[in-house]
């Protein structure tokens, strides 16, 4: 079995120029309306930051094997049944001959707040995959292999999210490897953990500047949560997949 990667690199940098830029017109487009939102909040309403990503997991999809495979990306069918609760929205649902073959949550932060944000988008994360997993064990998807779970963050790479965060706990220490540890590197924690709770098939963390609108630059924080690690394991399961079911 072979896999086509396609150029992830290029098109990774595509997406990250894509995701500010697109956040500086959504906000530009409502100062001009009248109707700006406040702070940061103006450059998310738009709800396209994200697309050159999901622009490169459909090639992975399209380049091995899966062409035929209904890709979701419309709001009204990304959604999944639950366990805890009755459904839940993804950003990207893959389908083939009536199985469930990926579930993907693309995600992003920017600054200034990044402690709260941080917080809610791990919840989130733990929630969601948890939920789905016993969903899968309870029969919600009927019989069928594992599907691909995966989750890709995209964060602004500043000094807030550089900056080493100090933590309370009265009671009882952290771990370790959180103290000072700033909230890139949180993110990488995190990542690494979904993956070895298998809760995600892969997890993945980049860090980019907003002067990255011009060279689509970005950073990664490890390679356990590298970009290659999400294309290599998506690829391979799209392959493998289609090799399966012909």
């Amino acid at each position: 079995m072979s896999l086509d990667l396609v150029n992830y690199e290029q098109k990774a940098r595509e997406a990250v120029k894509a995701f500010w830029g697109n956040r500086e017109a959504a906000k530009q487009k409502q100062i001009e309306s009248g109707k700006g939102d406040q702070g940061e909040r103006a450059g998310v309403t738009a709800g396209k930051n994200m697309d050159g990503f999901l622009s490169l997991v459909l090639d992975l999809i399209r380049a091995n094997g899966l062409a035929n495979a209904e890709v979701h990306q419309n709001r009204t069918m990304l959604t999944l049944p639950g366990y805890f609760r009755p459904t839940k929205l993804w950003d990207l649902l893959v389908i083939y001959k009536g199985e469930l073959i990926a579930a993907i949550e693309l995600k992003s932060q920017v600054g200034p707040s990044f402690g709260n944000n941080f917080n809610n988008r791990t919840e989130e994360a733990i929630g969601t995959a948890q939920d789905l997993w016993v969903a899968y064990r309870e029969g919600a998807f009927g019989k069928q292999p594992r599907p691909f779970i995966g989750w890709l963050m995209m964060v602004e790479d500043a000094p807030k999210s550089r900056k080493p965060v100090r933590d309370s706990s009265p009671h009882f220490p952290v771990f370790k490897e959180f103290s000072g540890a700033s909230y890139i590197e949180r993110y990488d924690l995190l990542c690494q953990r979904l993956v070895q709770e298998n809760l995600y098939t892969t997890a993945t963390v980049i860090a980019a500047e907003r002067a990255a609108v011009s060279s689509g630059n970005f950073s990664e924080p490890s390679t356990m949560t590298d970009l290659k690690s999400f294309v290599t394991a998506f690829a391979g399961h799209v392959a493998a997949t289609s090799a399966r079911l012909g």
